[in-house]
């Protein structure tokens, strides 16, 4: 009985020995879980605090920058995608401060020959010897200034519509009420010239657009098949609709286009060297375009030598985006 007593009290302190060794091992465990825990929660606290400080700086280098400190630049001398991203935004700030400046040099450059063409005209009038002198210049001069104004004006138009910062208005518009008031607006000169246009197309269609933007593209249009046709020529302007889309054409049977200048048409201030117009500034068509296309049009033209140009609009309707 006695070894039997000995036995059980042996393996009943081993069982004690081993209960105690392995709930002190599973307390270690345990703690050490907790301190496992509790740094890899500091350490993400640390990285998101880190990465919210560097997104912070880079916020309020952002902000300087559009305050007009065109030097804010974002640190970007480390490795990864955030840093990658930094840098496309540094690239970013230098093409636009880039542009800016040149854009001022150009504001600056005509300022300046305003100026100079300013003083040229008073030392012009000053040394004037007759009044006749002086009106025959003034004329002249009034001419000028409204090119200028022209050429100012359409330049600040695509500037706007490029950067996407004009604001249209749009509404359902009656087609045959734009085209016909382009028609009166035309009809002076055209009388004037020995020249006939001509409209054509439904009463009612309609179109989502911005008429006054609308109407000085197709104002431009007109404007150069006026301008490249002569005494007798007709100018046609005609309008249709196919379900979702509206087709405008504005052709002429005047000169045309040379084929080397059909693909530079639309580019600003191209001037052909085959063109007899001596007072177009090249903004007209390039300014057209851009209406267009911030319309979700396009714009194509088919000419022939000596037969005429065509040029034609195709517009997606409704649009009313």
């Amino acid at each position: 009985m006695t070894i039997a007593v000995i036995m059980t009290f042996l393996a009943v302190i081993s069982q004690v020995t081993i209960y105690f060794l392995f709930s002190k091992l599973s307390l270690m465990l345990l703690l050490f879980c907790i301190m496992a825990t509790v740094l890899i929660l500091f350490a993400v606290y640390c990285y998101f605090k880190k990465q919210d400080k560097i997104l912070g700086e880079a916020a309020s280098k952002i902000e300087a920058f559009l305050a007009g400190d065109i030097e804010a630049r974002i640190e970007n001398d480390e490795e990864g995608e955030l840093y990658r991203l930094f840098w496309l935004i540094n690239n970013m700030s230098a093409v636009l401060t880039s542009k800016a400046a040149k854009e001022n040099r150009e504001k600056i450059f005509l300022k300046n020959t305003i100026s100079d063409i300013s003083n040229i005209y008073n030392g012009i009038i000053e040394g004037a010897e007759n009044m006749e002198q002086v009106r025959e210049f003034t004329n002249s001069s009034v001419k000028e200034l409204d090119r200028i104004d022209t050429l100012v004006q359409n330049l600040l138009k695509i500037t706007r519509l490029d950067a996407g910062t004009m604001v249209f208005h749009k509404e359902d518009e009656n087609i045959s009420e734009i085209i016909k008031d382009i028609e009166l607006h035309f009809a002076y000169r055209a009388e004037t010239e020995g020249k006939s246009i001509s409209v054509s197309g439904s009463d009612h269609v309609t179109f989502f657009c911005d008429r006054d933007w609308m109407t000085e593209a197709l104002e431009n249009l007109v404007k150069n098949a006026l301008d490249h046709t002569e005494e007798g020529d007709t100018v046609s302007i005609s309008w249709s609709s196919f379900h979702t889309i509206l087709k405008i054409e504005v052709k002429d049977n005047g000169r045309g286009i040379h084929p080397e200048d059909i693909h530079h048409i639309f580019k600003r201030f191209y001037r052909s060297r085959f063109s007899k117009d001596s007072q177009g500034i090249g903004l007209g068509l390039s300014l057209t375009k851009a209406i267009v296309e911030a319309h979700g049009g396009t714009i194509e033209v088919d000419s022939k030598m000596g037969v005429g140009t065509t040029f034609i609009m195709n517009f997606l309707i409704p649009s009313k985006l």
